[in-house]
């Protein structure tokens, strides 16, 4: 069992940033490519970024390459998601996944996520 928590979200206005983490348990955390998803109102869940296990390859969504920033920090089980310059259209509960099943879109375990809105 993987568990996975998210926090940093939060109310913030158009051009601010705010930096998501994501607490990861299990053994073989190093091993999982994990990723962040987002689901906005009334809009299905959306993929935004993915990593791989050594951090050797990353992708992001077109919506948010510029802008978003996915690393991740083995020793501490941790990955991150560093938001810049946010827009209302980033307003969405910001999900942490992780195992990798098939790179870079579909995971085996999910956080609970946290909510991220971004007003004008």
């Amino acid at each position: 069992q993987v568990q996975l928590v998210e926090s940093g979200g939060g109310l913030v206005q158009a051009g601010d940033s705010l930096r998501l983490s994501c607490a990861a348990s299990g053994r073989t955390f190093g091993s999982y490519a994990m990723g962040w998803f987002r689901q906005a109102p009334g809009k299905e869940r959306e993929f935004v970024a993915a990593i791989s296990g050594s951090a050797s390859s990353i992708y992001y969504t077109d919506s948010v390459k510029g802008r978003f920033t996915i690393s991740r920090d083995n020793a501490k089980n941790t990955i991150a998601l560093q938001m810049n310059s946010l827009k209302p259209e980033d307003t969405a509960v910001y999900y942490c996944a992780a195992d990798c099943r098939n790179w870079p879109y579909e995971y085996t375990y999910w956080g609970q996520g946290t909510q991220v809105t971004v007003s004008s």
